[in-house]
């Protein structure tokens, strides 16, 4: 590709003592790679069944990497790919690591289905900045001068997943076409917020913590008696959300949606509302709700100490949302 590749001492970028992450030694040609922009590659397994997966460090709109980790059938493919997230993007490379062996039993179902997979991680959450912001620019250097083009605002959490879209598209494995998402919690509302801004093939908002997305007024919401915030009721998350702004976001989705709520959940109707709001505008949406005692549940997730495998609510909403992927993503 004509990219030069400089040395690199891995112990800078992944240290023993901090991450299981193995760093065997390879060719540098091997590690520097090019997808929609030059990415690092390290090639990892998974401890118990061995299963070979890859970190790529990413790069993001304001030139820093962010970590997700791939997995692949065997084959050039191309294949569609299925990202995967969880909740706030946090611990960098410590998140990759420890979520690979938490979703193996989802990514391994997919990889049988003949879909790539890659976990994705990006920055923390600035509280607040999503709704502040306005839409960002390249502006001229006037400090520097030159042909160099600085940003006109900051990178968010959203602006790291549009990245991450545009590099699993790029990888040569990949159909570009065939790009879907399924994301609990704080990475459900990303997936919408990225609908804003970048269409995939279909995406699953599970346990989609709208806040911002919805432009919910928090200093108006009160606290239920575990100290979460208290939005499960429809009409008390109407009250509280910007129906205009969000509206306005809404129209400018085209990837059909599959939302997943969850029954007793504190922000039950905050999911509902997001639904109701996709329907309104005429998009393609699905809504379904499961009663789970577990907060991502849909991603059938292990835990220490819990079931070796998932139960009957799981592979219920398992078997809905990949009916859905199927169908939008064509895999055959």
């Amino acid at each position: 590709m004509g990219i030069s590749t400089p040395k690199i001492i891995f112990a800078t970028l992944i240290s023993a003592n901090l991450v299981s992450i193995s760093t065997k030694a390879q060719p540098q040609s091997s590690v520097i790679k090019h997808s929609n922009a030059p990415y690092i590659s390290l090639e990892q397994s998974l401890p118990e069944s061995g299963s070979s997966w890859e970190l790529h460090l990413v790069l993001t709109r304001d030139e820093i990497y962010v970590p997700i980790g791939v997995r692949k059938p065997d084959g050039n493919g191309p294949f569609p790919l299925i990202l995967v997230g969880s909740g706030q993007g946090r611990d960098g490379l410590l998140k990759i690591d420890q979520a690979m062996k938490d979703v193996e039993e989802l990514m391994d179902r997919l990889i049988e289905r003949g879909y790539a997979t890659a976990y994705l991680n990006f920055r923390n959450e600035i509280p607040e900045l999503y709704n502040e912001r306005t839409s960002p620019e390249l502006l001229a250097d006037t400090v520097s001068g030159g042909n160099n083009r600085l940003q006109s605002a900051a990178t968010l959490d959203s602006d790291d997943y549009i990245s991450i879209v545009k590099h699993v598209q790029a990888l040569p494995y990949t159909d570009p076409q065939k790009i879907g998402a399924i994301g609990s919690s704080h990475s459900g509302e990303i997936i919408l917020k990225g609908t804003a801004l970048m269409n995939i093939g279909a995406g699953v908002a599970s346990e989609a913590a709208a806040l911002e997305y919805l432009a919910v007024d928090v200093s108006a919401t009160s606290l239920n008696s575990a100290g979460e915030r208290d939005l499960h009721n429809i009409e008390i998350a109407r009250s509280v959300s910007d129906k205009e702004i969000s509206m306005q976001r809404i129209r400018q989705s085209e990837t059909p949606l599959l939302i997943l709520g969850r029954e007793h959940d504190h922000l039950q109707g905050l999911y509902q509302l997001a639904y109701e709001w996709f329907v309104e505008a005429g998009k393609e949406v699905a809504w379904a709700s499961f009663d789970h005692p577990e907060h991502g549940y849909s991603l059938l997730r292990q835990r220490p100490g819990g079931p070796s495998q998932p139960d009957e609510v799981q592979e219920e909403v398992f078997s809905l949302y990949m009916k859905f992927f199927d169908k939008h993503l064509n895999n055959q």
